[in-house]
């Protein structure tokens, strides 16, 4: 009987490199030239041990230009050694050791941002403030005007160009005031490319071109931000869900309302039918249905009674419950799924690592394209340089990698909040994308295809005159023990309320049993493996053992030094959904084999009946991950299923590690790539699936960005684009590949 072995995640070879790092930091805001970054960024300074973090709110802070800028110019403060990007929140970290934070604050307002301290812990998105709307309408009206005076051929020029002004002043001044700043700093993002583009058209003359070039941009820019906040504030949302109050006992047994975050643990908290949990707790008066589908996304509401755990932002439906608080606010399971989708929303995917290396090329070798095509063609040949220098801004125009680098990480988003709706928990962009990949998928039997409840069907004494003894033995034994299997054996004895043997120089033998001394005497409580590498198995045994373990039970010998003195037969439930969801990988095409610590009949009786492919069984955690070497060695890409605490070593090595039933529990949301929020193993086809719809979207995405480019770079090349047609190519192609990575979140 295995016993729980403890143990973190490592990173096993560069093909693993991103799978355990610490997932902290930024993902992308509402600006068609945001990209991803590192999330944290070492700077000079040596640590020190008083050094604290700061956090700000930066609403300028949504591109990486911003973040270049922040990083080079905090580089410079002395004291400051390290800085945190969360992009997509706008929300910036700063570890350091100087006094106040007003050198921090000063330094990033002489970048022409303000930085908001920011005092909770909390990094939830915020609405950004909302700009007034009628300097855009100014813009529009002036934009128009100046076409319709340009084409009634009867207005003087002074009027066409001052009306184009005021409409390129009153829409783009943030796209200049952008654009100048990144120039400054050697950047060319869309602001940038932009401004040249249209202060370029302003010197040729074109002055209703540049005023509609600049009020179509500004216009597709601010649909784009506001398609974008959807995915922003995709998890933000269940912030909403815990109330900020609760109804507390108090020291005079009085109840009162209170702060949720003032409440400390172990207090005795109320809540009434319909009202929402404020924190997590076990319920010690009262019976009820919860409806947790924010936590575990199950579609039915789950019974509840004394004993059971209840989490903050489930809804109380039925009867009136009374639960004392186990986790402080700011540490129950819904703030730490936030916490863990906001960090995921900060890795990067393989297809956005290889979007950002391509932009870095792309858009300054078209920068020196549109350069040359200013230049060379009016001095080699008879071309004016009027239409060449056109030609050239409409390239600059096209330039901007910006339906590339915004597809992958809104589609990202949208699929890590499509994933957490349905209670999946997946720890970053790299194993969302990953999933498409498993042909394999280890499980683990107890807790993971069965209920992990297990209860003892058969006992055996060797010596009938000795049965009432080996029971109470055995019990006291297995009652020190958190193992299902030694549980099971404990419990009649416990339900009975018998007393237990004092257990003294007790050791858990790791996937073997326990052992222990009682009266002086030392016994061991273990598997079949255990009785044979203590010598103490016979024919007759073997035999014995061999009946019910092909009977699919686990058996459990008690011993002592001459040998076996009783044994018990333990059996365990398949959970309903175990057979279905293997049915459906193998419709997805991945094979499936089980791991246990159990005997090989059982393992084979087990995975018989739910459909698995192969079971190998009496196997260590070390044998657990010898077998996914096996399995790599063979090709395959592997993912493995456990409780993200007994098989570590497996759920490391692995591709992807799933986590079950993580709610509620202290690891396994942090040790895991994919965290399963209930007992339900249907939901890894449906991550399977996910992240294969996921991927499609991201190749659609790069293929539809990428042939549009080419298309206009040729048109532009022929003569026959404009920059009206530039900037709708570019623009709606970011607002095309938004939309279409958005469609993950109705799914």
């Amino acid at each position: 009987m295995s016993q729980p072995t403890h143990g973190h995640k490592h990173d096993h070879d560069h093909q693993h490199e991103h799978k355990h790092a610490a997932i902290r930091g930024h993902a992308h805001g509402g600006s068609c030239c945001a990209s991803e970054a590192p999330a944290t960024v070492r700077l000079g300074a040596k640590a020190s041990a008083d050094a604290r973090l700061s956090r700000f709110r930066i609403e300028q802070m949504d591109c990486p230009t911003e973040q270049t800028l922040i990083q080079n110019r905090l580089a410079k403060l002395a004291g400051v050694e390290a800085l945190e990007f969360n992009l997509i929140n706008r929300i910036l970290g700063v570890r350091h050791a100087l006094v106040g934070d007003e050198a921090i604050i000063e330094a990033i307002a002489g970048l022409g941002m303000s930085a908001e301290p920011l005092d909770g812990p909390s990094s939830a998105a915020t609405a950004p403030t909302r700009k007034p709307w009628w300097p855009l309408a100014v813009s529009g009206v002036a934009a128009v005007a100046s076409e319709v005076a340009h084409f009634s051929g009867q207005a003087p020029s002074w009027l066409i160009a001052g009306l184009a002004l005021l409409a390129i002043l009153s829409g783009g001044l943030g796209t200049y005031k952008k654009g100048w700043i990144a120039l400054k700093n050697r950047n060319l993002n869309i602001n940038a490319l932009m401004s040249i583009a249209v202060t370029g058209a302003v010197l040729i003359g074109q002055w209703p071109e540049a005023a509609m070039v600049m009020f179509l941009f500004t216009v597709a820019e601010l649909i784009e931000a506001r398609s974008l906040s959807r995915a922003r504030n995709a998890i933000g949302g269940l912030l909403q869900l815990t109330p900020e109050q609760a109804t507390v006992q108090q020291a005079d047994g009085q109840w009162r309302e209170q702060e949720a975050r003032e409440i400390a643990l172990g207090a005795r908290v109320r809540v009434r039918p319909g009202e929402r949990i404020a924190l997590d707790g076990e319920v010690v008066s009262g019976q009820s249905s919860i409806d947790q589908a924010a936590i575990t996304g199950e579609s039915l509401p789950v019974e509840k009674a004394v004993g059971d755990k209840v989490f903050a932002g489930t809804i109380n439906q039925a009867g009136s419950l009374e639960y004392r608080v186990t986790a402080l606010a700011d540490n129950s399971t819904l703030a730490r799924i936030i916490h863990a989708v906001e960090q995921a929303q900060s890795a990067r995917a393989p297809t956005q690592r290889f979007v950002d290396n391509f932009s870095r090329i792309y858009t300054p070798a078209v920068f020196a394209l549109a350069l040359a095509v200013a230049v060379l063609p009016p001095l080699f040949s008879a071309g004016t340089w009027f239409d060449w220098i056109y030609r050239a801004l409409v390239l600059l125009v096209v330039a901007c990698p910006c339906a590339l680098v915004i597809s992958t990480p809104v589609t990202i988003v949208s699929g890590l909040a499509a994933a957490a709706r349905k209670g999946i928990l997946i720890k970053g962009g790299v194993f969302l994308e990953g999933g498409h990949k498993l042909d394999f998928l280890a499980l683990d039997k107890t807790g993971t295809l069965t209920h992990g409840k297990p209860v003892q069907t058969d006992f055996v004494p060797l010596d009938p005159a000795y049965a009432r003894t080996a029971e109470q033995i055995a019990a006291s034994l297995a009652a020190r023990s958190d193992h299902p299997v030694s549980q099971a054996i404990a419990r009649p004895a416990l339900e009975a309320g018998e007393a237990l043997l004092e257990v003294s120089d007790f050791h858990a033998l790791a996937g073997r049993g326990v052992r222990g001394s009682i009266n002086g005497q030392v016994y061991h409580l273990g598997n079949h493996r255990l009785v044979e590498e203590l010598g103490l198995c016979s024919p007759k045994l073997e035999a014995q053992l061999d009946a019910l373990e092909r009977q699919g039970k686990s058996v459990v010998l008690l011993l002592d030094a001459t040998g076996p003195l009783a044994f018990f037969a333990v059996a365990d439930t398949l959970k309903d959904s175990s057979r279905q969801a293997i049915e459906e990988l193998h419709a997805l095409g991945i094979k499936t084999l089980m791991l246990t610590g159990d005997n090989p009949h059982t393992a084979q009786a087990i995975a018989a009946q739910v459909g698995i492919d192969q079971a190998r069984g009496n196997l260590m955690p070390a044998d657990k991950l010898q077998a996914i070497e096996d399995l790599y060695a063979q090709g395959h890409r592997v993912g493995m299923v456990g409780d993200g605490i007994n098989d570590a070593p497996a759920l490391a090595r692995a591709e992807l590690g799933f986590a079950m039933a993580a709610a509620g529990t202290d690891t396994a949301i942090e040790t895991a790539d994919v965290a399963l929020m209930d007992d339900d193993l249907r939901k890894i086809p449906a991550f399977v699936r996910l992240s294969r719809q996921t991927r499609a979207i991201l190749m659609q995405n790069i293929v539809l960005a990428l042939v549009i480019k080419a298309v206009f770079l040729a048109m532009t090349f022929a003569g026959v684009a404009t920059m009206w047609m530039a900037v709708f190519a570019d623009m709606g192609v970011s607002l095309l590949v938004v939309f279409n990575g958005l469609r993950l979140l109705r799914k």
